[in-house]
């Protein structure tokens, strides 16, 4: 998987991305947790729950049914307290959870993602999967770390600062 700086980083650029016009500012503090949010499935391993299960990591919490539902819980409130239509907060949110599916798709190791959970409960990887898997722990401050930190950069956070920038090139205004 990527590392959770990568994940948080990308929920908070896909959301400025797609952000409503004039939304207030702690919307820009829900999207990082919301790219983050797939991974609390990693609680399941302290219930004896495996990795290959349905509730286990890249299980449903990884499936495009649950970033579609997730999605939904925290657009309908927050669309009242952010003042914009829930809809759109709702393909905002979408999006900035399914990009955490994605993005473990495109890594290099572990089973894959539920992605159709709990419809289909195989493991898919998309077809490109340049994205090094990164270890766990202490392990990631290791050469392993590094490289998977790179291929995160490369691969995740450039592309999506090359996006910011044309949007701010494109619309300067907002």
């Amino acid at each position: 998987m990527p590392t959770t700086p990568t994940h948080a980083l990308a929920g908070f650029a896909i959301g400025v991305l797609l952000a409503p016009a004039n939304v207030a500012w702690p919307y820009h503090l829900v999207t990082p947790a919301l790219g983050l949010l797939p991974d609390l499935d990693v609680l399941a391993f302290s219930f004896g729950i495996p990795y290959g299960a349905r509730f286990g990591h890249r299980g449903f919490s990884h499936s495009i049914l649950f970033a579609l539902l997730s999605g939904l819980v925290f657009a309908l409130p927050l669309s009242f307290a952010f003042a914009v239509p829930w809809w759109h907060l709702w393909l905002s949110f979408f999006a900035v959870i399914v990009s955490h599916t994605l993005f473990d798709a495109m890594t290099d190791g572990g089973l894959g993602v539920a992605l159709f959970s709990p419809f289909d409960d195989r493991r898919y990887f998309l077809p490109v999967r340049p994205i090094r898997v990164s270890p766990i722990g202490m392990a990631a401050v290791s050469r392993r770390g590094l490289q998977s930190l790179i291929s995160e950069i490369v691969w995740v956070w450039l592309p999506l600062g090359i996006a910011l920038g044309l949007q701010a090139l494109l619309h300067p205004e907002g």
